[in-house]
């Protein structure tokens, strides 16, 4: 059975859509979450109820109905995010709307109460109720939080026919999706070589998974695409985001990382086996979304000379301006880019006074009304502070404060947990 990837991260292109369905698979799986983006998503439902999906569902969609229809390619997303009744109830309606009469959308969901004064609560699902939804025709599947690599498992299980305790091919199974759950990054994407051979927008594939009975498979890519499969590339992507190689605890089994062999067997084509399996863990991790109060930040871009001098007295001065005013921030982050903004100091270039510095001052507080009070202290640097300011930048998608969410994970017996399962016709 074929697989491919073909979203990675909410926010990705939807046309990154179109070389994973020319690839002529059987199965297209879209990963939309991370905890960031549920927490966003946790947001958008407390103050819309019918929202909390993926924003860009009806986009994808719209890409990926045609190809379910005409080629009978099946799509499984978890853009469900924290709502997903409410984003399968609006894919049957974009179906109907399309005129793709007889296409079976399923559902698959945990049955979950919001806690009192939370946002809402997630737990990670396995494949399982990924597999029934297969099982019963489902051509399209919405899910919310099912693991990463639970996504591409599901499909696997199903058209190979798996017991769900043969360990060493469950195993196999989630390296695979472990491999292809990131989008492009297995198949050069922020590769860490040469990645100027490798990255070119105008021409980027999406990675895919040729998986075999016994649960070997090989890694490859569209023809004609940009990027690369290859031994580094493949190893670069099977130990991101691993904690222990060792024991990869999975909803549904926790693998051995350390067994499986890559072997280059062509052009942009590497066999990946040997993995092995223990039995899946006891309890499923899940999380609780909580208001974390409120952030603001400013970016102040200085120019020489004395550019990092500058950077670090406005950001002591806004400091200080803050507390002599009693302004309750719980906590401040101070970076300057160009001098330390990533890891640590960096080495002096030339005579140590760099061309320009960008002083970032990033600060928490528990309401809104403290971070807009905040901000508004910036204003005092535009013609009272040091020469050679180039600007005042803002905080992500031009919104000057957010409001955050406090994650607090949490463990329960699989067994405490409902899986909704359901299909509907369109």
């Amino acid at each position: 059975m074929r697989v491919a990837s073909g979203q990675g991260a909410l926010g990705e292109s939807p046309d990154l859509l179109v070389p994973a369905f020319e690839a002529g698979v059987d199965y297209v799986v879209c990963d939309s979450l991370a905890e960031s983006t549920t927490s966003a998503l946790a947001l958008d439902r407390r103050r819309d109820e019918a929202l909390g999906y993926a924003p860009d569902l009806a986009a994808r969609l719209a890409i990926a109905l045609p190809y379910v229809v005409e080629r009978g390619t099946r799509l499984i997303t978890n853009a469900g995010g924290v709502n997903p009744v409410a984003a399968h109830q609006f894919a049957v309606a974009a179906a109907r709307t399309a005129g793709f009469g007889g296409l079976r959308i399923g559902l698959v969901c945990a049955e979950m109460e919001r806690p009192p004064d939370a946002l809402g609560r997630e737990v990670y699902l396995g494949a399982e109720g990924v597999a029934r939804a297969l099982a019963d025709g489902a051509d399209v599947i919405i899910t919310g939080r099912v693991a990463d690599a639970a996504l591409f498992l599901a499909p696997i299980v199903v058209e190979h026919g798996w017991s769900w305790t043969d360990w060493d091919r469950l195993a196999a199974g989630v390296v695979v999706g472990h491999l292809l759950e990131c989008s492009n990054q297995v198949a050069g994407g922020n590769y860490s070589g040469d990645w100027w051979n490798t990255v070119d927008l105008a021409r980027v594939g999406m990675p895919v998974a040729e998986v075999a009975a016994d649960g070997s498979a090989v890694i490859t890519k569209s023809a004609g695409t940009s990027g690369r499969v290859s031994f580094d590339t493949v190893r670069e992507q099977l130990l991101y985001e691993v904690h222990d190689p060792s024991a990869y605890v999975a909803p549904d089994v926790v693998a051995d990382f350390t067994t499986v062999a890559l072997e280059e067997i062509g052009p942009d084509r590497v066999r990946v086996s040997g993995a092995r399996g223990a039995p899946r863990p006891a309890r499923l991790k899940g999380l609780v979304f909580e208001h974390g109060g409120w952030a603001g930040e400013c970016a102040l871009t200085y120019a020489w000379p004395d550019a990092a001098a500058k950077g670090r007295h406005v950001l002591r001065s806004l400091r200080a301006v803050a507390e002599e005013r009693k302004l309750p921030v719980l906590e401040w982050c101070e970076e300057l880019f160009g001098v330390n903004g990533f890891g640590g100091p960096t080495v002096d270039v030339g005579d140590g006074d760099p061309p320009e510095v960008t002083a970032r001052l990033a600060w928490r507080t528990a309401d809104a009304e403290t971070a807009q009070d905040v901000l508004q202290l910036v204003g005092l640097l535009a013609l009272s502070g040091p020469p050679g300011l180039q600007g005042i930048g803002r905080s992500r998608k031009g919104h000057p404060l957010s409001e955050l969410v406090k994650l607090t994970p949490f463990f329960l017996d699989r067994d405490a947990v409902d899986v909704h399962v359901h299909v509907e016709e369109v």
